[in-house]
């Protein structure tokens, strides 16, 4: 039988206090959502670092800018519709994306990062590090950020 071969390896368990934040910047302009959202959730999680572990928030804070311009593929323009219910009967709205995008360009880019972030304390915890503006410009000048790269 062959003799088995190991390594001095340790496995990294990342602890909150272990923990560096860096904080990222991503233009939105014409960049496709789903693209977007993957790329911004990987990097609050913070699945990009060698030191990533799934029960402790060790990821990075993303800045958002543009959200107006995001765009989408195909006919999902048109298709597209946010759904939501006040818990009446006769309450269920319907809200095309077109009209989501003029009212409210931010809470789209928020709401599919939620949607692929963890659905529990730590997911919420992990969406509060994402700032999103529908403009050029952000609040935020005076922070060290680096540029976020998005295939688009």
């Amino acid at each position: 039988m062959a003799e088995l071969r190991t390594q001095n390896q340790k496995t990294i368990v990342a602890k909150p206090s272990d923990v560096e934040r860096a904080w990222y910047h991503v233009d939105a302009d014409g960049v496709v959502l789903g693209r977007l959202a993957a790329r911004v959730a990987h990097v609050l999680r913070g699945k990009h670092k060698p030191t990533y572990t799934p029960h402790v928030d060790c990821g990075d804070g993303v800045i958002v800018v543009n959200a107006e311009k995001v765009r989408l593929t195909g006919r999902k323009p048109e298709q597209k519709a946010y759904f939501r219910h006040s818990g009446y009967v006769g309450g269920a709205k319907l809200i095309p994306f077109k009209q989501m995008q003029e009212r409210k360009p931010e809470w789209i880019i928020k709401r599919a990062v939620q949607g692929m972030l963890p659905k529990t304390t730590l997911g919420r915890q992990m969406l509060k590090k994402l700032r999103v503006y529908a403009g050029p410009e952000h609040p935020h000048k005076g922070l060290q950020t680096e540029p976020l790269e998005v295939k688009s």
